[in-house]
């Protein structure tokens, strides 16, 4: 894990890639849960019978689901001291590249593309954000995020 003593600190770093993440599997139990969570139960994700003779051949995890693991990525990889809050502001570009097979491995190229200032000192940074599959050339998925923090 980076660790990164102040804001100030972690945005000299802009135009880098910051941290990558550790792999992290995902399972048949975490595609089925978020499609509980989120009702999308499309046969391609939650029945693995019907998913075997689809264009995949195994069910493969919602875009949805590979997009909600950035903060785990985040969180997981680095961490910035004499913070009191980091916060979610959303996303400015999202694409799926490939699709992401259950029992894959995903981890994250955190690269920081930009810090403003923001309000009561805080700033907001975008962050380019390459989720990669184990073995596989292209990227699961490509994400511009963006993340306020306040000391």
């Amino acid at each position: 894990m980076k660790t990164f003593n102040t804001l100030a600190e972690l945005s000299a770093h802009v135009g880098t890639t910051v941290a990558v993440s550790e792999w992290l599997t995902i399972s048949q139990e975490q595609i089925n849960q978020f499609a509980q969570a989120t009702g999308d139960h499309q046969w391609i994700h939650v029945d693995p019978e019907r998913a075997a003779q689809g264009p995949f051949g195994t069910p493969i995890a919602h875009g949805f689901l590979t997009l909600s693991l950035i903060p785990r990525f985040m969180e997981t990889s680095m961490q910035v001291l004499n913070v009191r809050i980091g916060l979610n502001y959303g996303l400015n570009k999202v694409r799926f590249i490939s699709p992401v097979p259950v029992n894959s491995r995903l981890r994250a190229h955190l690269k920081l593309l930009e810090v403003l200032p923001v309000d009561n000192g805080g700033v907001q940074q975008a962050w380019e954000v390459t989720i990669e599959r184990e073995g596989v050339a292209k990227p699961a998925c490509v994400a511009e995020a963006l993340v306020r923090q306040y000391p």
